[in-house]
């Protein structure tokens, strides 16, 4: 998803951008921070809520690209739009630019509203869309490529083919480890994984106390 721009109109809490491949495990840290009280603001589940039956946007997406993507009860197939997307480059660039600054507004509005020291936005896409103004740091989730592709075959019902196609419609693991700040390995064991998501939120704890108004 694209990032909102900082709001310059208030003195927004520090952001940290959580971003990391598909099936990468983004939800599991996600969830860890949020267990420790940080406020999580994830795009994905605002792309969700935008695209409710009656909401505008999903009235846009099916002018855009056919009645089809919706069920008997006008609900988005989500599947069929995934698949649509990932079998053209210009359609997922068409999708963008009418989904992506509604997330933005939606993200910017969640963030003015943070009352935590921090909070984690989760952005899947961040590196592909080259953007992190408004974060004060980036931590990427990371895992390999085979740990990536068994989950979606897993979790998502795809099979080996749609799940590469999935992998190289994103960044590759270089582009979003090129701009971490910090990196959680999603393949350690899982008390591994509670003791570095406790590391950093102490780290931007401090962090938070340390960085300038805006």
């Amino acid at each position: 998803m694209s990032v909102p721009d900082k709001d310059t109109q208030h003195k927004p809490v520090f952001v940290v951008a959580l971003t990391g491949g598909i099936a990468s495990g983004k939800t599991t840290v996600s969830n860890l921070f949020a267990g420790l009280g940080v406020t999580i603001v994830d795009t994905d589940l605002i792309a969700r809520e935008l695209v409710e039956p009656g909401e505008p946007l999903l009235a846009s997406i099916v002018s855009a690209f056919g009645q089809e993507l919706l069920d008997a009860y006008g609900r988005l197939r989500r599947r069929n739009l995934r698949n649509l997307i990932f079998s053209s480059k210009e359609k997922r660039t068409r999708l963008e630019a009418l989904m992506h600054p509604r997330i933005a507004e939606e993200a910017r509005r969640r963030i003015n509203q943070v009352k935590s020291a921090y909070c984690i936005l989760v952005i899947p896409l961040l590196a592909e869309n080259q953007g992190n103004s408004v974060a004060d740091r980036v931590l990427v989730v990371d895992t390999d490529v085979e740990c990536q592709l068994e989950r979606m075959t897993l979790r998502d019902d795809l099979n080996l083919e749609q799940a590469h196609a999935a992998l190289q419609a994103q960044a590759s693991r270089e582009q979003r480890l090129a701009i971490a700040d910090d990196v959680i390995d999603n393949s350690a064991e899982e008390s591994e994984l509670n003791r570095k998501v406790k590391q950093l939120h102490e780290a931007y704890l401090s962090y938070s106390r340390s960085t300038p108004q805006r």
